[in-house]
């Protein structure tokens, strides 16, 4: 597994982990890192300056997911597709350089380790809409 996907699973399970934990970013920051210690540099620094993203620009990446996600509101969305969702919209944003294509397969290799086949098919739809969004604006 190459070190950007590895970070980009490390960042879902950080939201995760945030979510559901209702935990600070410090929080989960110190007590993520404490059990992943292990973990490389680039590895690392990779996935805490997408969680920095997620987690600063939330309200921002969390209004544009529900915008492309016809008739889903974030709560009630799978934590598991709602915390990749919002990764995906975190590189969007953070590194408009890397092909959407690229972060968007990345995203459906993820959701197909880590949720159904049905979120496959809901993370690429929306992963796509949302890109094609920032496409026009970018």
């Amino acid at each position: 597994m190459g070190t950007r996907r590895k970070s980009r699973e490390l960042v879902l399970q950080m939201l995760f982990q945030a979510d559901m934990g209702k935990q600070t970013v410090d929080h989960v920051q110190r007590t993520f890192w404490a059990e992943h210690g292990g973990t490389s540099a680039e590895v690392r620094g990779f996935a805490e300056d997408l969680f920095r993203v997620a987690t600063d620009r939330g309200t921002e990446i969390d209004k544009l997911i529900e915008r492309h996600a016809e008739h889903w509101r974030m709560e009630r969305m799978a934590a598991v597709d709602r915390n990749l969702l919002r990764a995906g919209v975190a590189e969007f944003l953070a590194y408009p350089d890397t092909p959407r294509a690229v972060v968007i397969n990345e995203s459906l290799e993820i959701a197909r380790k880590f949720s159904s086949l049905e979120s496959v098919q809901f993370v690429n739809g929306v992963l796509d809409s949302v890109a094609k969004e920032l496409g026009k604006t970018a």
